[in-house]
């Protein structure tokens, strides 16, 4: 990628790329939720992101090359297309990982939502290295690895869900 920006700071160029908040959180409900076409990533987001925000962010995450956006075998509709992570995308996770960690350390996060965090910090960096893979597997068509990180994060979110949702008291 050249260089562009304010600074040739590394700090800075991050930021000129991913410092907006919406741009985050679509790459996180990518690699997360698996959610991969833009009706899906509308639908359920959490933080309630609009349709012209999206669309934006879907666009400016193409440009940069953090994301991919290819036809949709599957849908009926021209112009439908599924979104996949880049290489650079999928380096973000340790990034991730990071900042959930903190955020559960320095903020008031919902349990059921900070779940996924919680299992990558405790898993550091060599979860975060089998993910990584997974996400190649899924993104780039790398060969299928033999644990599923995805599965288990995707697993203890849906408990952290269905017990939140079942008014049932979550234990730390």
């Amino acid at each position: 990628m050249p260089r562009s920006g304010r600074s040739g700071c590394p700090i800075n160029l991050t930021l000129e790329q991913l410092g907006d908040r919406w741009s985050l959180i679509v790459i996180r409900d990518i690699m997360f939720g698996n959610r991969r076409r833009y009706g899906e990533l509308l639908a359920h987001s959490e933080e309630g992101i609009a349709s012209n925000i999206l669309a934006d962010r879907l666009k400016r995450l193409v440009a940069s090359g953090l994301l991919k956006h290819a036809a949709d075998p599957g849908a009926p509709a021209k112009g439908r297309g599924l979104y996949s992570l880049t290489e650079p995308a999928i380096q973000l996770v340790p990034l991730l990982a990071q900042m959930g960690a903190w955020g559960r350390r320095h903020t008031r996060p919902s349990r059921a939502l900070s779940v996924r965090a919680e299992l990558l910090e405790r898993g550091g960096p060599a979860l975060w290295d089998a993910f990584m893979e997974e996400l190649r597997y899924l993104h780039l068509g790398a060969p299928r690895p033999a644990r599923s990180v995805f599965g288990e994060l995707q697993a203890a979110y849906e408990q952290a869900m269905a017990t939140k949702k079942g008014g049932r008291k979550m234990t730390p």
